[in-house]
């Protein structure tokens, strides 16, 4: 018990005396700040600017849905090395035929959804108009694979859905623009010259980062009152995507995308030495390639970072040799009067980490500082994780400066350090 206080003793000890030295040479402790505020500075603000953007763009992909999988014409280009379009062009869209086979015949799947869309649409309700808007058409399973936030009204009901209905709806900037004073639901609005119904808004979505689709320009229509519009062929015309939303227990949606490539094959009579003439395409391929991307921007953050750490580094060592040697004679009778090696060792240690610790949390501060400024629909945000790999570099580095010094006054013979003037 004796000995485990006098252990504590020593280490606060340690600290008074680290924090003495500090407080006594100020100019000096705060130029050995600069060159690891400016290290940590650079790599969590690197680090945190590029998990904001990685956040950003997969938030943004959210429309494409998760534990999917889309039966498509074009598939998508993440394999590295040039994109043969000219191989696809030829390619049949999938269609509403293909879309009931897959209803009757699929076994290993939640929900399956056959969209089509028709962007930059323009909309009108008497004297307001509406353009960029995005027109999708949709089957009533839609619901049960994507998000659709109603806000106010209701969804589609089945017998419109067959019916091909002209009801519609529609998306929060939609409904601003053309019912800025009045409520929505139960009015018409003109698309293409016909009169739709609108049943539903739905809750405001916000801005998408880099200009991708979200629900605010959304207009839905039932798939089928969707083909009176345009011609969604296999050959001409819009194509349609199919996508089935697979069940929680087909770990990595393996069975599914089989059975969808067996299914496919057979509905287009191809040969056993075809090659397939429809992509499976899966919405996590495109996060795993950002993953990847951003992984890359991490490690420029290191390398960017990593020579101020460096010089901070030196700078932090080149400090204690010389706080080491200004207080030789102090190590000298702190060991005469029975100071053991760990209490010199951990006072000038403590000392150098207390310095890197601090310059690093400068630095992490300045990082949340700059998260406050407005980068429109990015948002920067400093997440805990790195503040502990800013702390925790921060420690290393001062441990790293620190030892050498540390250890050098630690074997110390106190009769010629007390000699030392």
């Amino acid at each position: 018990m004796k000995s485990s206080l006098n252990f504590i003793w020593q280490i606060i000890e340690s600290f008074r005396f680290a924090g003495n030295a500090l407080r006594a040479n100020l100019l000096r402790t705060t130029l050995s700040l600069l060159g690891v505020t400016i290290g940590i500075f650079a790599i969590i603000a690197v680090f945190t600017v590029v998990d904001s953007l990685e956040k950003s763009i997969k938030d943004s992909l959210d429309f494409l849905g998760t534990g999917n999988i889309n039966v498509e014409k074009w598939p998508y280009g993440f394999g590295g090395g040039p994109y043969p379009w000219w191989k696809y062009a030829s390619r049949p869209n999938p269609d509403y035929d293909e879309y009931e086979f897959l209803v009757e015949n699929v076994k290993n799947f939640q929900a399956i959804a056959i969209i089509v869309r028709r962007n930059n649409v323009p909309l009108k309700h008497e004297s307001n108009s509406s353009e960029g808007n995005n027109l999708i058409g949709i089957v009533y399973d839609h619901k049960d694979v994507f998000e659709i936030p109603m806000a106010t009204g209701r969804y589609f009901t089945l017998q419109e859905m067959g019916n091909a209905s002209n009801v519609v709806i529609i998306g929060d900037r939609v409904r601003q623009e053309l019912f800025p004073f009045t409520t929505a639901i139960g009015k018409d609005i003109k698309i293409k010259g016909l009169a739709y119904h609108v049943i539903g808004t739905m809750e405001e979505e916000g801005e998408g980062f880099l200009d991708t689709p979200t629900n605010d320009n959304a207009v839905y229509i039932p798939y089928k009152s969707f083909t009176k519009l345009y011609y969604t062929g296999r050959r001409r015309g819009i194509g349609s995507s199919i996508t089935i939303k697979g069940l929680e227990d087909d770990q990595n949606l393996y069975n599914l995308e089989a059975e969808l490539k067996g299914l496919m094959r057979r509905k287009r009579s191809l040969k056993p030495k075809e090659e397939d003439d429809f992509a499976l395409n899966r919405p996590e391929a495109i996060s795993n390639f950002i993953s990847v991307t951003f992984g890359a921007l991490w490690l420029g953050g290191w390398v960017i970072g990593g020579f101020s750490i460096l010089i901070g580094g030196f700078g932090i060592a080149n400090i204690m040799f010389v706080s080491v040697k200004e207080r030789t004679p102090i190590i000298g009778i702190q060991k005469s009067l029975g100071a053991k090696n760990y209490f010199i060792l951990s006072q000038f240690l403590f000392e150098s980490i207390f310095l890197s610790v601090l310059g690093g949390s400068i630095g992490i501060l300045l990082v949340y500082l700059a998260s406050f400024i407005d980068l429109g629909s990015l948002d920067i945000i400093l997440s805990v994780k790195n503040i502990m790999i800013g702390l925790g570099v921060s420690v290393i580095v001062g441990t790293l400066s620190g030892i050498i010094p540390a250890a050098a006054a630690a074997r110390m013979d106190p009769v010629e350090a007390i000699r030392t003037q």
